[in-house]
């Protein structure tokens, strides 16, 4: 793939430079017609617009207040038409490369946030479970203002993640906007290193396992795979929870829908280019169960996410449950420029197995939940048949404190889910009450 796109790349480079080379004289010996001034040629036009192009450039570098080199204005000119192709397209200059690549293959410090343009504003797609950015009490949703008193408005994606990446143990100031609230919000959050567990499973009573998969990064279908394997026997119904989830690799998606999916298309990617338009499907020898799936999905629930929930979705293999998905369905790759310097471009779309696409839609759940918890009213005052009987008090007690130290037992027990921490994720209590009427209807 890599390979192929530095061909590509430097075949349309050799054309544009032939081009440049040669065009006059060929449109010299060419009569200039009344049927060529009206209807110039595609190599015609081309040439003016990069004349145009020059001629700007040339303008700027002489009279702009700033004394700016032709390089600096070289490196703007590309962001700028980066940037208005789409909201995940830009130029990255050495700089934004080398950190692209530590974010990638290396270890780094950040505040462990996915974020995204939306309408053309800084937006929170997802912090991720368990770092800084969750616990200081970043949403989903959140449109971030500021930077350490730097203003977002015009900052490209790369850019604010460079600036809100660092070392360990800096801190950083930010400025968020949330639906709901009055002001602005200043949130105040400690770097580290950003370390993430992407499959975790509980059980809820005997009958139903619950799957968080926080972000697909290569280690999601083992992980799942495994989870399955060592609760073999809590299996009747399986809860996947997506919510939060920013996305990652394409072939984990792919691998985790091939375990619930035995056949038929999973999601396909379409391009301009036919080369990049591919077509993933089930394989049989893949799936693993066939319990009743309910699966969780909400605002953050982004890229890879939305392709497992509306492939499931659309193979009618699982109840969807929560709300609408962040609506990011398209494929980016990074193709270097130079050495040092590259653009990530947009070069197709991902189409769920019905051929709707999740582009600026997201994916609509089958039933509509709204975070939060569940009232709960319990009547301290009503009678109980102990009290009518008048046990003895100290059989009672025997019996109360038993209870109590189980109810804390349970509590203190990170491989199950109690009916109290039920009560605080509605949505998760929803899913749980339908996964229950799945498995008497299954029987």
């Amino acid at each position: 793939m890599k390979n192929r796109k530095f061909m590509f790349l430097g075949a349309v480079s050799a054309v544009l430079a032939t081009s440049l080379t040669f065009s006059t004289t060929l449109f010299a010996k060419e009569p200039a017609t009344k049927a060529a001034v009206e209807k110039p040629s595609t190599e015609a036009s081309r040439l003016q617009a990069l004349a145009k192009f020059t001629k700007v450039l040339s303008i700027v570098e002489r009279y702009n207040v700033d004394d700016l080199t032709i390089e600096e204005l070289m490196d703007k000119a590309l962001k700028g038409m980066m940037t208005n192709l789409d909201a995940h397209s830009n130029y990255l200059d050495a700089k934004s490369f080398e950190s692209l690549k530590v974010q990638t293959n290396g270890e780094f410090g950040g505040l462990g946030i996915t974020v995204g343009m939306k309408d053309g504003a800084l937006t929170v797609i997802a912090p991720l479970e368990g770092t800084p950015a969750d616990k200081a009490g970043l949403k989903s949703g959140d449109i971030i203002l500021k930077i350490d008193e730097k203003s977002t408005l015009g900052m490209s994606l790369d850019e604010a993640v460079g600036i809100m990446r660092g070392k360990k143990g800096d801190p950083i100031d930010i400025t968020i906007v949330r639906t709901g609230e009055p002001k602005p919000l200043d949130i105040h959050i400690i770097r580290d290193i950003i370390k993430i567990e992407s499959v975790y499973a509980k059980t809820i009573g005997d009958d139903i396992l619950y799957l968080r998969v926080t972000s697909f990064d290569k280690k999601v279908v083992d992980g799942v795979t495994k989870m399955l394997k060592k609760y073999e026997g809590h299996q009747k119904g399986i809860i996947l929870d997506l919510r939060n989830n920013p996305g990652g690799l394409l072939d984990q998606a792919v691998g985790l829908v091939d375990i619930f999916v035995d056949n038929g298309k999973i999601v396909s990617q379409k391009g301009r280019d036919t080369r990049e338009n591919e077509t993933y499907s089930a394989k049989p020898q893949n799936t693993l169960t066939t319990a009743p799936l309910v699966v969780l999905v909400n605002g953050g629930s982004a890229s890879a996410s939305e392709i497992v929930a509306g492939a499931l979705q659309d193979h009618k293999r699982a109840v969807v449950l929560g709300t609408k998905t962040f609506g990011k369905g398209s494929v980016q790759v990074i193709l270097p420029i130079t050495k040092t310097d590259a653009i990530k471009l947009t070069v197709a779309r991902y189409y769920l197995p019905s051929g709707r696409t999740i582009q600026a839609v997201g994916v609509t759940p089958d039933i509509k939940v709204l975070a939060g918890s569940v009232d709960t009213v319990e009547n301290k005052f009503a009678i109980k048949e102990a009290d009518l009987k008048k046990h003895l008090e100290s059989e009672l007690e025997k019996v109360d404190g038993k209870k109590k130290k189980d109810e804390g037992e349970d509590e203190d027990d990170k491989t199950i889910i109690t009916e109290k921490q039920l009560t605080k994720d509605i949505q998760l209590k929803e899913g749980t009450d339908i996964m229950k009427a799945l498995i008497i209807v299954k029987g």
